[in-house]
């Protein structure tokens, strides 16, 4: 078509539309110059298709240049940019001064974390010894003895062939004189354990917390070698090489720009004297990086502090600064590789009108807008996409999106090109989420989990409330457990960066579908109308004018306004659907936020249950608790909203209260009145509370590491799947891809796991069709691999009296 574009628009033209015209379309909007040489040679019925096509998509005049942003003018990748020379200074030297910067309990805190340490009577066993080692806080500092000297010296000499957490653990409760220098010169090999107690990142803390600047280098190798897990362990360390670290971290790595910024804010005009020396140094990352962050810190703290710290190396250090400080730091940004083909040509795509939509961009900024979309990725965008965006109009951009996507799909929606849909992240609205989540839901089953992945991420870039809902519906029910996960991890992404959690997101993400202030949707058919509510599974009914209930809305008949009603109709089962897709998901978080007491501010809980008007319909039905300071009152939400105790009496909550759905635990003796009390008001609870099951341990099971009660149980291996609908979690594959556990976390980062035998096969869940319960332990809530056979220090009087219950009724119900 490229080749012989006239002989294209003659075949395409003949053949049928329903075939061939998008195709032809595209190929009419990359070849309009031809088009006055072409039509007049064109069959009649050939000539009138294209005609047709071409009035259809009549173009929108092309806006000059002065009306565009300068950045589809004139885009740095079409220019070069002619660098001076930078100015050397030579002799400037560093601060040596060090200093550990605390915030207030920070020190405590860290020194306080829960770690593995050996025994002392047990360094001579081997790592699979009992009595080898425990896990929690560290003991007090041993006094300095023979065998001190014998075991550092060894230690110094590389002689210990032990784990990583093992010799931390030895090292954090050495005696100081001698474990400093030791530790100032220790270099670990390979760096293990992501997460848990046994991780660098844990071990660490107490290391640092205890020996401060001594624990310095080996932070920082860990930190260079894992910037994402070790960067923040530099966070109160204010030194030279910790300076540069973070000044690179905060111009080149997106990821770590968050903990670059923590530091910089907290050390301040304190870090400066360290970058100086190195922003006037030899060219190259490492002064780029110091010329970004000087710049940095005088828009946060002041241009004056920042050439108070260059008058310390004179006159020449203090020009050099002043002449950086008149600079723009997106220079400094690292330039992005520019694609040699975009792999789409602008021509064939549709028009992107400015806002008005009086002007199109000429085909020139099209290219440049690919260019920058091309470019840009949802976690690190050009920062200069968001100022083009918003001089386009947004219908035209979710079209040119559109057709974005739809070109990447049909050239075989390579990786390559991929960002062809990513783009839809900045492009799209939320009719193109409409379109969207179903591929998303489905995609996994087909074999495209990276394109579902992928639709996250569109999603979250789109970032309206539906967008946001939707990822957030898929992380709560997808038949995919994969993809179910990364939304999960999306949810927790969007939440963190709002300094929300999950479930907090969740609250705000929950529709009202239009319905008015009381919770209803009036359905007005025009001789008569209908009020819609919801029972207590949020299934909508109607109420006619008479007060008379219907399970649904009848058709419109004759009598009825021939354009209300039908809307009316539609409306209601729109309403229907909507609900539909969200009820169990709404339900099942109200029940999980009840086992695991999760609390909501007095103003929370007016805003996200008495106000909102669907969450109004399962709140009504729920019995609640108001705390504050010792005191505890239980109370339901009254017709008229007003919060009503167990005799009826109107209750108002302190200001700073905190809310929480009331366990029957929580009752003790009101249970049986406040059950009475909504059998009085016919109220159907949406999941049992009130006649919950409740379950206690017994003495010995408190004092015991171990559940023993469902011991040796042999359960059906599905029934163990399906204990993900209660909140627990599926082990991690180990050998040939088995799980060997279930766990549910609890409070207090703690985890209650069930040891499996022979353990759950991914990919073939039907390979042993039962299961043996081998242990219940209480574990620290991280490090389920070979600790779990060692024995678990914790006993299950940590477990408050709801947690326990609810552990033991998940239990009995999957053993009975």
């Amino acid at each position: 078509m490229e080749r012989y574009p006239v002989r294209a628009i003659r075949v395409l033209a003949a053949a049928s539309e329903e075939n061939a015209g998008d195709l032809l379309t595209d190929h009419l909007r990359a070849n309009s110059d031809s088009l006055p040489h072409v039509l007049p040679g064109l069959p009649g019925e050939s000539r009138a298709t294209v005609e047709r096509l071409i009035k259809a998509g009549d173009r929108v005049a092309e806006a000059s240049p002065d009306e565009l942003p300068r950045l589809l003018v004139d885009p740095p990748w079409t220019r070069t940019v002619q660098k001076a020379k930078p100015v050397v200074l030579k002799g400037l030297i560093m601060p040596a001064d060090q200093a550990v910067v605390w915030k207030a309990g920070e020190r405590d805190t860290w020194l306080s974390s829960d770690i593995f340490y050996p025994y002392p009577d047990s360094w001579h066993l081997g790592r699979n010894e009992r009595g080898y080692g425990d896990v929690g806080v560290i003991p007090a500092p041993q006094e300095r003895a023979e065998r001190w000297d014998r075991w550092i010296a060894r230690f110094q000499a590389g002689r210990v062939n032990e784990d990583q957490e093992w010799m931390a653990g030895l090292l954090a409760m050495g005696p100081e004189e001698l474990v400093r220098p030791a530790l100032r010169e220790w270099v670990p090999g390979e760096w293990k354990h992501p997460g848990g107690w046994w991780s660098p990142e844990n071990w660490l803390k107490v290391l640092i917390a205890r020996f401060g600047l001594d624990a310095l280098p080996v932070t920082l190798r860990f930190a260079r070698a894992k910037p994402s897990r070790g960067a923040a362990l530099l966070m109160s360390f204010l030194d030279g090489e910790v300076a540069v670290a973070m000044a690179d971290w905060l111009l080149r790595t997106r990821s770590m720009r968050d903990v670059a910024t923590a530091w910089f804010d907290r050390h301040g005009p304190a870090a400066l004297p360290y970058l100086v020396p190195v922003a006037a140094g030899k060219a190259g990352k490492a002064r780029t990086a110091a010329e970004y962050a000087l710049l940095f810190l005088a828009r946060r703290e002041g241009e004056e502090a920042v050439l108070a710290a260059a008058r310390a190396h004179g006159d020449q250090a203090v020009e050099l600064v002043e002449t950086l400080l008149t600079g723009d730091p997106e220079n400094l940004l690292p330039r992005r590789k520019i694609p040699g083909d975009l792999g789409v040509q602008a021509e064939t795509l549709p028009q992107v009108l400015l806002n008005g939509r009086e002007r199109a961009l000429p085909v020139s900024s099209v290219r440049h807008l690919l260019t920058l979309l091309a470019i840009s990725t949802p976690e690190d965008p050009d920062p200069g996409l968001a100022g083009v965006l918003a001089a386009c109009d947004d219908h035209s951009l979710a079209e040119f999106g559109r057709a974005l996507r739809g070109h990447w799909v049909e050239y075989g929606a390579d990786a390559a090109t991929a960002w062809q849909f990513s783009a839809l992240g900045w492009l799209g609205d939320d009719e193109v989420v409409h379109e969207l989540v179903p591929l998303i839901r489905e995609w996994p089953g087909v074999g495209l989990h990276h394109h579902a992945v992928r639709g996250l991420d569109v999603l979250a870039v789109i970032g309206t409330d539906l967008a946001l809902r939707e990822i957030h519906a898929i992380s709560q029910k997808v038949k995919y457990k994969g993809l179910k996960k990364r939304a999960q991890e999306k949810v927790e992404q969007i939440a963190a960066a709002r300094g929300l959690t999950g479930e907090q997101l969740g609250d705000r993400l929950v529709p009202d579908f239009g319905l008015d202030a009381d919770g209803a949707l009036v359905l007005d058919y025009g001789p008569r109308r209908f009020t819609a509510g919801f029972d207590e599974a949020l299934k909508p009914y109607v109420i006619d004018e008479n007060g008379k209930f219907r399970s649904t809305l009848p058709k419109p008949g004759v009598r009825d306004d021939a354009e209300l009603a039908p809307a009316a109709h539609q409306r209601f089962g729109r309403l229907k659907k909507d609900v539909r897709a969200i009820a169990g998901i709404q339900l099942q978080r109200l029940e999980r936020a009840m086992t695991t007491q999760r609390r909501w501010s007095l103003a929370e809980f007016n805003a996200f249950f008495v106000r909102h008007p669907l969450v109004w319909h399962i709140a009504r039905r729920l019995v609640w608790l108001s705390e504050h300071g010792d005191t505890a009152t239980a109370f339901r939400l009254a017709e008229d909203r007003t919060f009503a105790d167990v005799d009826d009496d109107v209750l108002t909550p302190s200001e700073d209260a905190t809310i929480t759905i009331a366990h029957p635990l929580h009752l003790a003796e009101t249970l049986k009145r406040w059950s009475q009390v909504l059998a009085d008001y016919e109220i159907q609870q949406p999941f049992p509370q009130l006649g919950r099951d409740v379950h206690t341990l017994t003495d010995a099971e408190r004092d015991d590491a171990e559940l023993k009660r469902f011991h040796d149980r042999t359960v059906p291996t599905g029934k163990v799947i399906g204990m993900e609908r209660r909140g627990w979690q599926r082990g991690t594959p180990e050998d040939n891809g088995i799980q060997f556990w279930i766990l549910r976390p609890v409070p207090g980062g703690r985890a209650i796991v069930v040891g499996l035998d022979p353990g759950i096969p991914i990919g073939t869940l039907d390979l042993w069709p039962e299961q043996r319960i081998e242990r219940v332990w209480l574990n620290d809530g991280t490090g389920l691999t070979w600790h779990s056979d060692r024995g678990s220090p914790l006993t299950f009087s940590e477990l408050d009296p709801v947690t326990a219950s609810e552990i033991i009724n998940d239990l009995t119900v999957l053993t009975t």
